[in-house]
């Protein structure tokens, strides 16, 4: 079992980072050479503001009496200079925001695994291009371009990272920090030569890192007030800097400015998908070089947003995130970010049409060479005669163009020189995109055939072991064919020397050798696949056809529930209508009458609002006073024994009930003290981590009777799951659990006596270590049932707690009571063992349906392992890297998250077997287990 379990855990695992490679590379390349503006500039100094996690609509939009939010910016965009969307890729996150904002190229989606670390440069970018930056603000921010940029020009202002506390009393501070250490900066200059003649030499910038907007979007929600507060300060912050630069610079009209936000945020205060809420980010700009506001009469966009922020007559000019780094360049005469796929945006630049011209004859150079190098390297990696250049843009075309806009520059006829610059660099996009995915076909191709050859292998396995198909058939194994063996070898040799010709990376090794391992061992299978055939053939036709549709019918509601989560409301509803087609509803109708209340109680979860609901402090509250309810009826229970053993369960249990107390009382008060902004207090931070690390021991105290130890391991969970509530998910384990507690008297009722020959009662089943493996009976149509009853209660615990099928499925909110100083690692694990928490529940009661149906659970593990791989494979033809970047986002988060499960079910099984059959003694006494 261990042995296909790691099998198992390592194909998966391939699969899971195969889309990376197939759809999401780095697109960089090196070996350009840097082009310029060979014109003066209209800047010697651009100022960069970057409100992290600014939204659109909440900047441009009039508050609640009319007024504007911002009321300098709102005067900007009035009477000074442009602006719009600026329109940013997944992931959104601050990384690869400001990678695109800088460097002006979109990081693959596996920079968001990169995180928050320092960056070693590993690309150019506008800072690095320049002959002196200063920045302010986040550590985390400003690290990705200081350090390593070389020649000591890029000079790093920032606070300590522990200032990023999301329960601090007022987190405008972050920003406030920024203004004043400029202001005082450029204070202290004037008293320093040095740096009062750095300040004045050209081509300098100043980028100012404003995260405060997004620590309190992270705490407070983007409609908060204190969200909505900060954006105030950072427009008057806004002003007084600019002030501060033209008291500093005499007005000399030779600084730009923009002002712009890495992503923005979703209605519950998270980010890192598509959503346009986190895409739209505002962009303004203004100073030299920039043209002035043009009234217009009318605008056409797909949005509604003009009206709503009275802007209709105020020309609204959109960019794209990477648009805005050749923008600076152009702005300050700086050479372009060689790995740059932005465009310069001419129409916003106030200069003269020569100017106009030959800054886009340069982008457009600049993106070409990347093409070149592009199509270089695919070209010397590929054997010759499978190489396919991009026909689109051929070497003479390149020259053509070229020339032809040269010439319209030297005719003065700039804009058919720009606009020919334009087609050049959209050709060279395109040619970069399909340079960029030219082994996708391939690489997917092997991808899919490792999945079919995969599930074929493990579905053979449970037929041979645990069917008795082939029991007529001689027990002695045949050995492989000599040639069989020997034409995979062939075939990996000739894999291995072609791919190593063409020089691939390692990863593509993976992916097109794997397949042939798995295919060989089903090859080795061929009589048991005879065997199936020859069985299927006896089948009824239209019983066949029917099984099988009702099958596909299954896993199309389980992918279905990712798009709409009422399905899973659907499913549950048709559930509560098992006992009735069964002899179910007759021979157990107490049990059956318990199953559909508890399954029509669970249909609501999935109909209940997602992520981004308002906090319900009193709905944890209430949950924890049910915990404590049903725990009184157990010790009532206990108390009525008498054997040995109740002395050391009531210990247990008055224990647990004091746990649930003790986390009612921390969410309660850890809740109040956020409110008056007072942050986590201490005592309740301890007491938080304490509950969380005896919920994985008090468990194992409890007895291995099935149901006490159910109940022990539902309690301890519950405990730290009111830790990590906010409203009425904390309700959904316990109705969860419920369910899960009369499935297992449901699937007992469903075996008939000719299956099992002495059926135990439940209540005197105990988990044990070590299971007689003559206990085990073979396999039934039923059974299948039962793995798709488990893949169906696990989509049902992910989506039922509010979650929603993207990335950005996470509510910061949650880990409140464990710490709210910004740390992404460890607030992400303490998200994920939340998630993980219901999982784990349904995982333990299935343990506990396998042993009172005698199942053996390598078998119906890899079932359930099959019918998540045929959800996969599902997505894995879903994935986009095309379209609206909601589409895009979505179809990564499918499978992204189906994929997790899959790997989590393998940790999740190896969890539910030892919170179920390990056993630990008090009083020091040693471990054991039941015999």
């Amino acid at each position: 079992m261990l042995l296909y379990i790691i099998l198992g855990l390592l194909i998966h695992l391939v699969f899971f980072a195969s889309i990376f490679d197939i759809y999401f590379t780095s697109p960089l390349v090196h070996g350009m050479t840097p082009q310029f503006t060979p014109l003066p500039p209209p800047a010697k100094r651009l100022v960069l503001f970057v409100a992290d996690g600014l939204r659109a609509d909440k900047l441009y939009e009039l508050d609640e009496n009319g007024n504007p939010r911002a009321p300098f910016i709102r005067n900007i965009i009035m009477h000074e200079g442009s602006w719009g969307i600026s329109h940013t890729r997944v992931p959104t996150e601050s990384r690869p925001g400001h990678v695109a904002l800088i460097a002006g190229f979109y990081e693959d989606v596996s920079a968001v695994a990169k995180g928050w670390k320092e960056n070693p440069v590993e690309f150019d970018s506008l800072i690095n291009e320049t002959r002196h930056t200063w920045c302010w603000g986040s550590p985390d921010i400003l690290a990705m371009f200081a350090k390593g940029a070389g020649r000591n020009h890029v000079f790093a202002h920032n606070y300590d990272a522990y200032s990023e506390d999301f329960g601090a009393q007022d987190v405008t501070k972050l920003d406030t920090w920024v203004f004043d250490n400029v202001k005082e900066f450029f204070h202290a200059a004037r008293n320093n030569q040095s740096l009062f003649s750095k300040l004045n030499e050209d081509k300098i910038v100043f980028f100012l890192h404003l995260l405060g907007i997004d620590t309190n979007g992270h705490a407070h929600r983007p409609s908060s007030r204190e969200y909505l507060n900060n954006i105030k300060i950072v427009d008057e912050g806004l002003k007084e800097i600019v002030s501060t630069l033209k008291d500093f610079y005499g007005s000399d009209g030779k600084t730009a400015f923009i002002f712009t936000a890495d992503h923005g945020m979703t209605d519950w205060g998270s980010h890192g998908a598509g959503h346009p809420l986190e895409t739209c980010t505002p962009f303004v700009t203004w100073g030299a070089g920039i043209k002035y506001p043009q009234k217009v009469l009318a605008q056409k966009f797909d949005d509604t947003y003009l009206q709503e922020w009275k802007l209709e007559n105020w020309k609204r000019q959109d960019v794209n995130q990477a648009d805005v780094a050749p923008l600076m360049a152009a702005l300050i005469g700086v050479p372009f970010p060689l790995n740059s796929v932005g465009t310069l945006p001419v129409d916003i630049l106030n200069s003269t049409d020569l100017f106009k011209a030959e800054s886009m004859f340069t982008n457009a150079v600049q993106i070409l060479e990347q093409f070149k190098v592009k199509m270089t390297q695919k070209k010397e990696a590929t054997l010759p005669f499978l190489f396919t250049p991009f026909n689109s843009l051929s070497d003479s075309k390149q020259i053509n163009i070229l020339r032809k806009a040269r010439s319209y520059i030297k005719q003065k006829k700039y804009d058919e020189a720009i606009s020919l610059c334009k087609e050049l660099i959209n050709l060279a996009l395109k040619g970069l995109s399909y340079y960029h995915t030219y082994d996708r076909f391939f690489l997917a191709f092997n991808v899919v055939l490792g999945f079919v050859g995969w599930t074929s292998y493990a579905s053979l396995l449970i037929i041979k072991s645990h069917c008795n198909l082939t029991r007529g058939v001689s027990k002695e194994v045949k050995k492989p064919r000599h040639l069989l063996s020997c034409s995979f070898v062939a075939v990996g040799v000739l894999l291995a020397l072609f791919l190593l010709i063409q020089a691939c990376p390692w990863t593509y090794y993976i992916y097109c050798l794997l397949p042939l391992p798995v295919w060989y061992a089903v090859l080795r299978e061929f009589p048991v696949i005879q065997d199936l055939v020859t069985l299927l053939l006896t089948f009824p036709p239209s019983h066949f056809v029917g099984y099988l549709l009702l099958f596909i019918l299954g896993v199309e509601v389980l992918v279905l529930s990712f798009f709409y989560r009422y399905m899973l409301t659907a499913g549950l509803i048709a559930f509560a209508g098992w006992p009735f087609v069964t002899p179910l509803w007759t021979r157990a109708k107490s049990t059956s009458l318990s199953w559909i209340f508890f399954c029509l109680l669970l249909a609501v979860f999935p109909l209940m609002p997602v992520v981004g609901r308002k906090p319900n402090i009193f709905l944890v509250v209430g949950a924890g006073l049910l915990v404590l309810l049903l725990s009184l009826f157990v010790v009532t229970s206990v108390l009525k024994r008498k054997d040995s053993f109740v002395s050391e369960e009531l210990v247990l249990h008055l224990l647990q009930m004091l746990s649930t107390v003790l986390s009612i009382c921390v969410v309660y008060g850890t809740h109040n003290s956020l409110l008056k902004k007072q942050g986590l207090p201490l005592i309740n931070q301890v007491v938080s981590w304490i509950i969380l690390a005896s919920s994985f021991v008090v468990p194992l105290l409890s007895p291995l009777i099935l149901f006490d130890r159910l109940f022990s391991i539902l309690v301890s969970s519950m405990s730290t799951y009111l830790l990590l509530s906010t409203g009425y998910e904390a309700l959904f384990p316990l109705v969860l659990s419920c369910l899960m507690f009369v499935w297992i008297h449901m699937e007992q009722e469903t075996l008939p006596q000719s299956v099992v020959s002495c059926k135990q009662k439940v209540s005197s089943v105990q988990f044990t270590y070590k299971t007689d493996i003559t206990q085990f009976r073979d396999l039934y149509l039923d059974d299948i049932r039962r793995a798709f009853f488990l893949v169906f209660f696990l989509m049902t615990a992910f989506f039922g707690t509010g979650n929603i099928a993207s990335v950005n499925s996470f509510d910061l909110a949650s880990v409140y009571c464990f710490l709210t100083v910004f740390s992404p690692y460890m607030m992400g694990a303490l998200m994920m063992w939340k998630i993980l928490i219901p999982f784990a529940l349904v995982m333990c009661a299935f343990e506990a349906v396998q042993l009172t149906t005698q199942l053996s659970s390598k078998s119906l593990f890899l079932m359930v392992i099959n019918i998540s791989d045929i959800m996969a494979l599902h997505f894995f033809f879903l994935i986009k890297d095309y379209g609206s970047w909601l589409d895009i986002g979505t179809s990564i988060s499918h499978y992204v998250i189906v994929m997790s499960m899959t790997i989590f079910l393998v940790f999740l099984n190896g969890l539910a077997q030892m919170l179920t059959t390990k056993k630990l003694k008090l009083c020091g006494r040693p471990k054991s287990h039941l015999i």
